[in-house]
């Protein structure tokens, strides 16, 4: 059965639900949002929003106290990986990633961090993070931490989310390497090696500034407050180690492409070689008989080798002399 708060709930509101101090779930309508934060009762609220229509993103920036320009921002969307404070608020957005019918699709999530509320608001390709909500759920201690330790739930379920796809691209990339070395030439291979390049540097310009986020969490001002304490700063260090493994493992990929496409030009480049000298050693072979035999063509009365008995046959053997001793030689320098 449907929860009847949910329902309540315009269908861009995900979940509007409170957290009370010992870490319990309690759904509400969003309506009822502003009263619980008024209330002072324990605990924090976690709203999750999807592509939402202006008037709830209006609704919140008056209920939560949002800065006009972050509220345009996450309405607008298009926006570079970045953490800014505004007031006792802060406002991170990062980019996702999922790979939908065998193409990486990108989107945004935009959080708004505050003392006792965590609003999400996705756009485009982004998956719902309600396996993150549930991860909370299942350990209350953690959420008693705060608002911010379900942001790091959030950001940690999005790098995960990577490491699908970068291991995906990195089996690609090992079969593609067992193509390269085939004896026959396909043009397939090249363009499926600069499809992988290109997705790979897409997804570098998404995930590489996620390490600045979360330096600037560790770092900032705020985070030596009370939005993000000392126990979730360690949680977050764990989300950048794994920032940082995938970044430098989408380098080494990236390298390895660009590295497979010099070696495949080099070899179809020295397949080409081969054959030019196999088809050059094969016109010398008939170039040499040609050139005698075409004497015969020629309109003259007295000819020597037409006089003698064993002329012909002469002229049989020394052109067969001249053709072995030919191919013997190409062969000897691999030509053929």
């Amino acid at each position: 059965m449907d929860n009847p708060a949910a329902t309540a709930n315009p269908a861009c509101v995900i979940n509007c639900v409170w957290y009370d101090g010992e870490g319990r779930r309690h759904d509400l309508p969003l309506d009822q949002l502003s009263e619980m934060l008024a209330g002072g009762a324990p605990g924090f609220a976690w709203v999750g929003l999807y592509e939402p229509a202006d008037a709830v993103l209006l609704q919140l920036q008056e209920e939560l106290g949002l800065h006009p320009l972050a509220v345009e921002d996450a309405r607008n969307a298009h926006q570079r990986p970045k953490v800014e404070a505004y007031g006792d608020t802060l406002f991170v957005a990062v980019h996702t990633a999922q790979m939908v019918d065998g193409q990486i699709r990108y989107g945004e999530t935009h959080a708004f961090l505050g003392g006792r509320f965590l609003l999400t608001v996705r756009h485009d390709a982004s998956l719902s993070y309600a396996p993150a909500r549930t991860r909370m759920e299942r350990e209350p201690d953690l959420l008693r931490l705060g608002p911010a330790m379900a942001l790091y739930a959030v950001l940690d379920f999005i790098v995960d989310n990577y490491s699908p796809i970068v291991d995906e691209h990195r089996d690609t990339l090992h079969t593609l390497e067992r193509d390269i070395f085939s004896d026959t030439y396909r043009r397939a291979i090249v363009v499926r090696l600069y499809d992988l390049k290109r997705d790979l540097t897409y997804m570098r310009v998404a995930v590489s500034p996620l390490q600045d986020v979360l330096a600037q969490l560790m770092r900032s001002q705020a985070a030596q407050g009370q939005l993000i304490r000392d126990e979730v700063r360690v949680y977050l260090r764990d989300v950048h180690d794994h920032v940082l493994r995938i970044n430098d493992t989408i380098d080494t990929l990236r390298d390895m492409l660009g590295t497979a496409l010099s070696v495949n030009l080099s070899l179809v480049t020295l397949a080409q070689g081969e054959t030019v000298k196999r088809l050059g050693a094969w016109a010398a072979l008939l170039a040499a008989p040609t050139l005698v035999t075409s004497w015969y063509g020629m309109n003259f009365a007295h000819m020597p080798e037409l006089s003698p008995r064993w002329g012909y046959p002469l002229l049989i053997v020394a052109v067969a002399a001249i053709c072995i001793g030919l191919y013997r030689l190409f062969k000897r320098a691999r030509w053929l």
